[in-house]
């Protein structure tokens, strides 16, 4: 075989080789994902429930930080303040909480499921577990005996009797109380790729506790950056 030939056959078997490489590099360039994530938000708070008898709609602010396995699946650790104010007709009628405030903090752990698109925009759903914490607080007030206790009082766990009315039993001194309760939220949003890392996101989650005196269902939709 002629050298000529010889080097005609390795240049073709080099190009092949290089054609292959070309073809893993752009396959691996295509499944690239960013490991660590991380975003920020907040917006409006929409109360679901019972709780939405004794409160009103507000706002809430979150930060999270998590780890994407995949570019379709990720974990993502999440801390949320939602604030939760009473109605102003509780508030101050006369057997109701002068100065009466409360919110909700949650500390949730979330699966997010991407799914796959070739386009700036991106959708993905979200289902986590958590802690929640609901803070109530009032002005200190004396509920004298025989009080007729209103839906409210069980924020603050007022004892009452079981008839009609129903009154409160004994003198009881109210001011603050917290409780802590494990809770689930589900919910989804979109995304929009500003950058090589940076996104802007909205989305709605539907939040519920198991709190034993009142659930709290509160539902954020939330606007952001994700990075």
């Amino acid at each position: 075989m002629s050298s000529k030939n010889r080097g005609l056959r390795l240049s073709k078997r080099i190009f092949l080789l290089l054609s292959v490489c070309g073809l893993f590099l752009t396959a691996a360039s295509a499944q690239q994902f960013h490991t660590f994530t991380f975003n920020a938000g907040g917006g409006p708070g929409i109360n679901r429930g019972a709780i939405n008898s004794f409160t009103s709609s507000s706002y809430h602010g979150v930060v999270g930080g998590g780890v994407n396995f995949s570019k379709l699946f990720g974990l993502n650790a999440e801390y949320m303040y939602y604030n939760l104010p009473f109605q102003s007709n509780l508030t101050h009628q006369p057997a109701g909480f002068p100065g009466a405030k409360a919110n909700v903090q949650a500390a949730t752990l979330n699966a997010i499921f991407n799914v796959p698109t070739h386009s700036r925009w991106g959708v993905y759903g979200m289902f986590g577990y958590g802690g929640y914490r609901r803070a109530v607080s009032a002005n200190q007030t004396l509920l004298l005996n025989g009080t007729v206790c209103q839906p409210s009082y069980v924020f603050w766990n007022v004892l009452c009797t079981t008839g009609t009315p129903s009154t409160v039993k004994g003198d009881q001194t109210i001011s603050s109380r917290t409780t802590t309760a494990g809770g689930y939220n589900l919910g989804g949003g979109l995304t929009y790729r500003m950058g090589a890392r940076l996104k802007f996101y909205a989305e709605g989650r539907y939040h519920r506790t198991n709190n034993r005196d009142i659930r709290t269902q509160i539902f954020p939709v939330t606007f952001g950056v994700r990075w």
